[in-house]
């Protein structure tokens, strides 16, 4: 049985120095549980679309089984891609961990 005593829509602007709020875009919804009054936690997605903004070209022969390179994503956040992504191109991020999962098909 599920009871919503109230839901509030708000803007909450937060400084937040955890993990994982260096994958959130402006806009993202997030749950805060309160108790007394209080926020007693944060509930973000467990995973997040990022656009790439920034990461070294892809160079031919690059495969999916080579290594890894460092990518910047668009909230700043910077992520282990494999080698043949380039910038442009939206990844699939684990915000509990900041590991790349996938390419999302546009």
């Amino acid at each position: 049985m599920i009871c919503r005593l109230s839901t509030w829509r708000f803007r909450y602007r937060v400084i937040v120095k955890d993990d994982w709020a260096q994958f959130l875009n402006e806009g993202t919804t997030v749950e805060l549980p309160f108790y007394n009054g209080k926020v007693i936690s944060v509930d973000v997605p467990q995973f997040m679309d990022l656009k790439v903004v920034a990461t070294s070209p892809n160079v031919k022969g690059n495969t999916v089984s080579g290594g890894s390179k460092p990518a910047t994503m668009e909230t700043g956040a910077v992520v282990s891609v494999p080698l043949f992504i380039n910038e442009g191109e939206v990844i699939k991020v684990d915000t509990r961990t900041g590991q790349y999962l996938s390419r999302v098909n546009n």
